[in-house]
């Protein structure tokens, strides 16, 4: 595990954390911009589109990395890598296939709300069966964020009551559960992965190259699955091209930033502060949109904030 800081005056502050940040902004615009596609393009086009216009960017930036790097690139690039990224690829076309489906059956908010349990199923799953040590602060901080999210994302104290439980057998809840599952196996997967890169690789470098390798995957099994067995959604992402590049474009930065924090800590950390992506949506929506404040958002504002506190105080340090 790479062990890189940042040093602010007297902070050391792990570069994990701010690129968490840029990767949970990233993720918000892409989001947003994929809801907004609703009723233009089906859920497997913009799922695709995701995939395909990301493929320009990771393109060039493959030939900076390689003129770089050279041969490094490729060296303890075994089996391995390459299952690994590809079991994380096909994990996250699953994910977002899913996770769109839960806009089409309810909204953003509501989807984004489910699919963030992401970062608890990651507690669970590292802990229980990969033998994962988390700090206590960040475990804690992790479910505060949670609970914060699910305020948000039942516009109040409803999920605290029987009804929204029950209303987890609904469809919207059924895709961002799996969503949720779907990206958290996508983390464990590429976290893995960044073990079998040259451990002379920059953390920045060795996340662009796994992005590289798995978007590259994605992009030939999706693709040919539609264009085998729904060839109306492939020709339906390449005509809606110049509504559908700004999410590929945003997919490949925020997976970029992602998969370089997956490979600088352990990823329910990394998930867990990404939460912070759902308070982005709702302080745009407050600062933008001009939607009232309510008493139950101003306690999910600071149950995230505090949350997120949580999960990095314990690697922040103090330069003497």
């Amino acid at each position: 595990m790479h062990s890189v800081s940042l040093t602010l005056g007297p902070l050391q502050i792990p570069l994990w954390i701010p690129v968490t940040i840029f990767a949970a902004v990233m993720q918000t615009w892409r989001t947003g911009v994929q809801a907004r596609l609703k009723g233009q393009l089906s859920a497997g086009a913009v799922s695709f589109a995701r995939f395909l216009y990301a493929m320009p960017l990771e393109f060039l930036a493959f030939l900076i990395l390689l003129g770089h790097f050279g041969p490094a690139l490729f060296r303890h690039n075994h089996l391995e890598f390459w299952f690994y990224c590809l079991a994380g690829g096909l994990a996250q076309i699953f994910g977002t296939v899913f996770l769109v489906q839960s806009f089409h059956s309810r909204g953003l908010v509501a989807g984004t709300a489910y699919a963030k349990t992401e970062a608890a199923q990651l507690v669970i799953l590292t802990t229980l069966f990969l033998g994962a040590q988390l700090p206590p602060a960040a475990v804690v901080g992790i479910f505060l964020a949670l609970a914060g999210v699910l305020v948000l994302g039942a516009k109040g104290w409803d999920f605290l009551a029987s009804s929204f439980w029950r209303g987890l057998g609904q469809p919207a809840a059924r895709y961002g559960l799996v969503a949720a599952l779907g990206f958290a196996l996508t983390a464990i997967a590429l976290r893995a992965a960044s073990g079998e890169v040259d451990p002379g690789l920059p953390p920045l470098a060795t996340g662009l190259w796994m992005l590289l390798v798995s978007n590259s995957l994605q992009t030939l099994l999706q693709g040919g699955y539609l264009v085998a067995r729904k060839r109306e959604q492939w020709r339906e992402s390449l005509r809606g091209w110049r509504i559908a590049w700004p999410v590929g474009l945003l997919s490949a930065l925020g997976s970029w930033a992602w998969f370089s924090a997956f490979a600088l800590t352990q990823v329910a950390l990394v998930r867990g502060l990404g939460q912070i992506d759902t308070l982005l949506v709702f302080l745009f929506g407050h600062h933008i949109l001009k939607e009232r404040l309510g008493r139950a958002e101003i306690v999910a504002t600071l149950l995230i904030v505090i949350g997120a506190l949580c999960i990095v105080a314990p690697d922040i340090g103090w330069r003497a």
